[in-house]
């Protein structure tokens, strides 16, 4: 029986003839993506902001009357709430922050969240309460500082990583294609307003280790090429490593793929944001390794002498004896 083969061995795809257009494009790309962060914002969970979430849902078929539930909660006095599509049309999610003699009272906050429950259900009879969280702003505050440092922590860890198992030039690389991939997939929470929670953290963490893994095997094809082909031109010698390793990343992301997208159609909502953000980070996590990782290194002067170890004086003089020049 013969082996199923995706990728052909003579397979030799021209990778780097287009790398200019899509770095363009990629930086493009990464500077929308902080714009709609910084202008939109960020869709925080009550993991972040902090504050009161309820989660209803209402008649199936019947979209949730969004308008009139803002209207109705902010005449509760408790600040203006931020009200939401949670999920499919009849769901709903009703976010307000916690007074600040409530800060740490889980009895008041209960108090004020049965206040909600009561003046939505007395004018919706379909109104049914799917659970509520409350955190504090404290707490809050703790978890993004914790999440950004985690964040930083794995990306800095990486590259000096990079940097000392093969040269600096990889490093910033790494760097940059790990960029690249987090701020896609911000850009693309921050464009649909989908909730950003600790999950998502999460997601970002395990996006960042996939996107590391396929460069580092992209790179390490890269270095044993500069060894082997030395007098091979760059943009040909790392097409040759792309091309190497193809098979191999065809076939992790498509099994990855296999798994996550039934989860992404069919999976329960409240695991929505963090199987969306992992097979979208996925699929930039490998266009980054192909043109993100790899080209950077023409730009960053690595040559075919950058693992050959400089020559003493001791091993020049002889060379030099045995008459070579």
């Amino acid at each position: 029986m013969r082996l199923l083969k995706l990728v052909p061995d003579n397979t030799n795809l021209k990778f780097l003839k287009w790398r200019m257009p899509f770095y363009v494009v990629s930086i493009i790309l990464i500077a929308l993506s902080w714009g709609l962060v910084i202008t939109k914002g960020l869709n925080y969970g009550v993991d972040f902001a902090g504050g009161l979430e309820i989660r209803a849902s209402f008649a199936e078929g019947e979209p949730a009357p969004v308008a009139e539930l803002r209207e109705r909660v902010a005449q509760l006095g408790y600040g203006e709430p931020v009200v939401q599509q949670f999920g499919a049309e009849n769901q709903v999610s009703i976010r307000v922050r916690l007074p600040a003699e409530a800060e740490g009272d889980n009895e008041a906050a209960q108090r004020i969240a049965n206040d909600i429950v009561s003046e939505i259900s007395s004018n919706h009879e379909d109104f049914q309460l799917d659970g509520n969280d409350n955190v504090s702003g404290k707490v809050s505050g703790e978890f993004w500082n914790t999440a950004i440092w985690a964040l930083v922590a794995a990306m800095v860890a990486i590259s000096i990583y990079i940097w000392v198992r093969f040269e600096w030039q990889f490093g910033v690389g790494a760097l940059f294609a790990l960029f690249h991939d987090v701020s896609l997939t911000l850009g693309l929470f921050a464009l649909f307003q989908l909730e950003f929670s600790l999950q998502i953290v999460a997601a970002i963490l395990a996006i960042i280790g996939y996107s590391l893994n396929d460069t580092i095997v992209v790179y390490d094809r890269i270095r044993e090429n500069l060894k082997k082909y030395r007098k091979m031109a760059m943009p040909e010698l790392l097409d040759l490593s792309v091309n190497e390793t193809l098979a191999r990343t065809v076939m992790t992301s498509l099994t990855l793929f296999v798994a996550l997208i039934p989860l992404v159609l069919f999976g329960p909502e409240s695991l929505f944001g963090l199987s969306a953000a992992i097979t979208f980070g996925l699929f930039v996590g490998t266009y980054s390794s192909v043109y993100m990782a790899a080209p950077i290194l023409i730009w960053l002067g690595v040559t075919s002498n950058s693992f050959v170890p400089d020559e003493s004086a001791t091993d020049k003089q002889d060379r030099l004896a045995r008459g070579e020049v």
